[in-house]
This record gives structure tokens, C-alpha cells and sequence, in this order.
């Protein structure tokens, strides 16, 4: 992960300069700050996070943005989840993007993207074959994630079908997949 992480460095305006890192236990108290202030109070109340509580983020796919002085200014996490069945009738190793969010204060940097990439690389890196989240269409589909991959599957608890996107990292990993979102990954101690 180093490598991808370490690559990952934007220069989008003068003094702007922001990396790519995993998330450390000392950036808890600060994500959680920074979700509260970009989702609003409601955040906990999405489908994806009945998907996401109790959970810990799949291995290695919890990742941080910080600014030059080392603070937490955006933030990204993948969870483990079984995306429905295959017509075999085995469960499809999945992940679920979220919740991903930057800093109001740094908006329209870049953050977001290459928190996106560095995701997708490390995702792919670690050899998983799909990635769901549930978010803006427009913004999601320059990374490849398209609503077509999800139309047999469903989340848990309401949730807009036009916003239920996924991108296969592995071709057809997907294909014929149907049902429920259901989580899969590490519990909370």
C-alpha cells in the first residue's frame, strides 16, 4: 500500500500541497469531526451505514488526506460485503465505498479524486473485484462506477436505485449477481 499512497501527491494551487495516507487510530477524533460537518447529523442514518456499524474497514482500505501540517482533511473507506449471490449460488466478495468526504475548506482541490484513485488502486491491488457505493451518479461514473452493474442487487433500507453504482475490477465479476447488500467484513472488537 505504501507505494500507491506515497505516489499519491496533488499540487492543484500554490501553498496547496496534500497526500495520501492510510488512516492511523490517532486520526479517529478528527474523521469522525470532519463526516459530522460534511454529511450533517443525519449521516448515520443511511442504508450504507446499517451496512457499515459494528464493522471495521476492510484491510488496508481506510485512507486519509491530510494537508501539509499533517491534519486529516479528507477522508475515504472500503468495507467488505457480499454483493448479492452468483447464479451459482455463491456469495460475491464485494466492497463498499464510504462514506467519502473533504473538508469544506478544500473543496475543488482534487482531494476527492485522488482519494477515489488511491481506493481504486489499492483495491485492485489487493486483488478485490468490485466496488459499490451509493452516491452522485455524475461524480462517480468518471471513475467507472455505473448504476447498469447494480440493477439486480439491493441495499438494505431505502435508497435510490439511480445512485446504487458499482465498478468491476475484475471483468464480469458482477455478472449475474442479485440480491441483498449484506456486510461480510471484520467485526468491532
Amino acid at each position: 500500500m505504501a507505494t500507491v499512497l506515497d505516489s499519491v501527491r496533488a499540487l492543484f494551487a500554490p501553498n496547496t500541497t496534500f497526500t495520501i495516507d492510510a488512516e492511523t487510530p490517532a486520526d479517529v477524533v478528527a474523521r469522525e469531526n470532519l463526516l459530522d460537518r460534511a454529511m450533517g447529523p443525519d449521516r448515520r442514518k443511511k442504508s450504507s451505514e446499517k451496512i457499515r456499524r459494528g464493522r471495521v474497514p476492510a484491510e488496508g482500505l481506510a485512507l486519509v488526506a491530510r494537508d501539509a501540517h499533517g491534519h486529516v482533511i479528507g477522508t475515504v473507506r472500503l468495507w467488505n460485503i457480499e454483493a448479492g449471490i452468483a447464479p451459482d449460488g455463491q456469495a460475491v466478495e464485494a466492497l463498499l465505498l464510504g462514506p467519502l468526504a473533504v473538508d469544506g475548506a478544500h473543496e475543488g482541490k482534487g482531494i476527492g479524486g485522488a482519494l477515489m484513485r488511491a481506493a481504486i488502486a489499492e483495491a485492485h491491488k489487493r486483488a478485490h473485484g468490485a466496488i459499490l457505493l451509493v452516491g452522485d451518479a455524475p461524480y462517480y461514473e468518471r471513475f467507472g462506477f455505473f448504476a447498469e452493474k447494480t440493477r439486480h442487487l439491493v441495499m438494505p433500507g431505502p435508497f435510490e436505485r439511480a445512485r446504487f453504482l458499482a465498478l468491476e475490477l475484475k471483468a464480469g465479476w458482477l455478472e449475474g449477481a442479485a440480491g441483498m447488500i449484506v456486510p461480510s467484513g471484520r467485526k468491532l472488537a
